[in-house]
């Protein structure tokens, strides 16, 4: 596999899947958090120090139809130019022939949106049971090739750096490094610190490794707690799904959420671990609710006492005490998801907690500690604690289930995992 680091692009021009696909400000149209454009730089400037040109794609949004102005890429050039200068814009990413080829050494050019193009994602713009829907979904896939031709065509070279969309059979995240050989198709910098990081956690955990999962439904993650049990010492269980995990062993949830067709589930994932010798740790105590608020009344109970008419939203001292001192004697931590509902000030107080202790334990014990899933890094980042971590993935839906073990399109592209 070709490695960007040892890859010289003097005069190539190289097409980069980036993920530009940042937040804009509703009132000015600004970019509100740039970390994307930031994490895709060290490749870009690779490129160009080499002597090489850089043409970018990217996705915003989900557009409905090609051109829709609220999904434009046009909107973040100033936001890259920040960064990088001036650079050019093509403004249908299907007929940038003649820009990409008049490119000189050193110059930028960024498509537009892709998915202004149904022929990016491969599947039809309309509900499954529509009549038509498996006939256009066929097409769809086979104009699919020539969209991922196309945009090969402009360049010598193909870089994937964009993590986030690595989970999806996309145009320009899988079908088009068939038209690059194997010398000439690569990962970029972020996409192999992920991958390094993620690796690291599954194949070299030192011990004792901790899995901190939360988030509301215990069918969300339960894939990647299975893949873990093999794994991890101990898991720590918080948020939502706390409360089917005390209901399916007896305890009083009140109005908390739960999924109760998932019940045998956590039985089965309990028993699972200890089978496996993995110690679980549930919430004991819990900061309640009498309504989904942020202005709600609370009290403290035990998560198996929850009194009738109230739901538990974030947990409490001891378990915060527990779940630090879990954290504090680990080596190695991965962490996806919050421990309540953050959002609301009188709820975050545990899910700052862990992002603390596992930031500690990262400066203080050297545990090697990967953030993962939208909420966890919305965590660490509202605590200021990013660089008090080992590595803080932007990955996502890819990261989940590249921990889940399955295979990534994106990275099978490039990579030939099986």
């Amino acid at each position: 596999m070709q490695l960007i680091d040892n890859f010289n692009f003097a005069g190539k021009k190289a097409i980069v899947r980036v993920d530009f696909n940042v937040p804009l400000n509703k009132e000015t149209g600004e970019v509100s958090d740039d970390t994307r454009i930031r994490g895709a730089l060290p490749t870009i400037k690779k490129i160009i120090a080499d002597g090489g040109c850089a043409i970018l794609m990217s996705h915003m949004g989900r557009p409905k139809q090609n051109p829709d102005p609220k999904y434009s890429l046009k909107q973040i050039v100033p936001a890259i130019e920040k960064y990088l200068g001036t650079i050019q814009f093509c403004d249908d990413c299907m007929k940038a022939e003649a820009q990409a080829k008049a490119l000189k050494p050193g110059e930028i050019l960024l498509l537009e949106n892709l998915r202004f193009y149904a022929e990016e994602e491969g599947k039809p713009r309309m509900e499954k049971d529509e009549p038509g829907y498996d006939e256009a979904k066929k097409a769809l896939k086979n104009a699919q090739k020539d969209f991922a031709k196309k945009l090969a065509s402009y360049a010598d070279v193909y870089v994937n750096d964009a993590f986030g969309t690595a989970h999806r059979k996309h145009g320009s995240t899988a079908v088009i490094a068939d038209y690059f050989d194997e010398n000439n198709k690569m990962f970029g910098f972020l996409i192999n610190s992920e991958l390094k990081a993620m690796d690291k956690v599954l194949n070299e955990a030192q011990k004792p490794f901790t899995a901190i999962m939360g988030g509301a439904k215990v069918s969300d993650k339960i894939m990647i707690i299975e893949n873990l049990l093999d794994r991890v010492d101990n898991l720590i269980i918080g948020g939502g799904m706390t409360y089917t995990f005390i209901k399916a062993q007896g305890g009083k949830i009140g109005n908390s959420l739960c999924e109760d067709d998932k019940l045998d589930l956590a039985k089965e994932v309990l028993a699972k671990a200890a089978a496996k010798g993995v110690k679980v740790y549930i919430p004991t105590d819990a900061v309640n609710a009498d309504k989904f608020d942020k202005d709600a009344n609370t009290n403290i109970s035990k998560t198996n006492e929850t009194p009738d008419g109230w739901m538990g939203l974030d947990i409490a001292d001891e378990t915060i005490k527990t779940y630090s001192n879990v954290i504090a004697n680990s080596k190695t931590v991965l962490w996806n998801g919050p421990m309540g509902v953050f959002e609301f000030d009188k709820f975050a107080k545990g899910t700052s907690a862990v992002a603390q202790a596992v930031a500690k334990a990262t400066q203080e014990n050297g545990a090697f500690t990967l953030i993962g899933g939208g909420d966890s890094v919305a965590a660490i980042n509202k605590n200021k604690l990013a660089d008090k971590v080992s590595y803080v993935s932007t990955g996502g839906g890819a990261m989940l289930e590249y921990m889940e073990g399955k295979v990534l399109p994106g990275i099978a592209a490039i990579r030939g995992d099986k």
